[in-house]
């Protein structure tokens, strides 16, 4: 029964986990473009070759420190929020997120092997690369279910989910 109440939970985790995941696998090649557009290469070059001379615990602050910068803008999109600013809010906390992520990735291509070298950095790892697989596996079939109605003609949508969408599209047209 417990469990069958906290399964929408379970599933909205799981998706929020696999947007960050996903952020993380399509910005980091944005990154990677980034860097082989600019200077950054030799930058990334120079920051790998430091951090083969760190200790993995020190290699652990290169890869947490870059992201600290970052909370006052995250907290700069909250006050925008607070104060009914919604576009400027939005926008704010978005770039503060894809930065975020970003940089994240890019240290941690760099940091990963040395961080590697700490065994519960690496259990942590496991776990976290476990978990992102359970998420995929709890979201497929609600995404599957999702795309099979999207491509449906109705067919087993709700009366309410009917009418919301001709509701929708009344307004759409209406705006014209």
């Amino acid at each position: 029964m417990l469990r069958r109440l906290l399964q929408p939970f379970w599933i909205l985790l799981a998706i929020v986990f696999l947007i960050e995941a996903w952020l993380w696998d399509h910005l980091e090649p944005i990154v990677a473009r980034l860097v082989a557009a600019i200077p950054l290469h030799a930058f990334k070059q120079w920051l790998a070759e430091r951090v083969d001379q760190l200790s993995p615990a020190m290699t652990l602050v290169v890869f947490i420190v870059p992201v600290i910068p970052l909370f006052p803008l995250k907290i700069a999109g909250l006050w925008l929020l607070a104060h009914e600013h919604w576009m400027s809010a939005v926008f704010t906390i978005l770039f503060a997120k894809f930065l975020g992520v970003g940089v994240t990735a890019f240290i941690f291509d760099v940091t990963r092997p040395k961080l590697l070298e700490m065994a519960w950095f690496e259990r942590l790892y496991d776990v976290v690369m476990m978990l992102r697989q359970k998420a995929k596996a709890l979201v497929e079939p609600v995404k599957v279910r999702i795309l099979d109605l999207m491509r449906a003609d109705g067919e087993g949508w709700s009366s309410r989910t009917l009418r919301l969408i001709q509701r929708f599209r009344r307004s759409v047209h209406e705006a014209r």
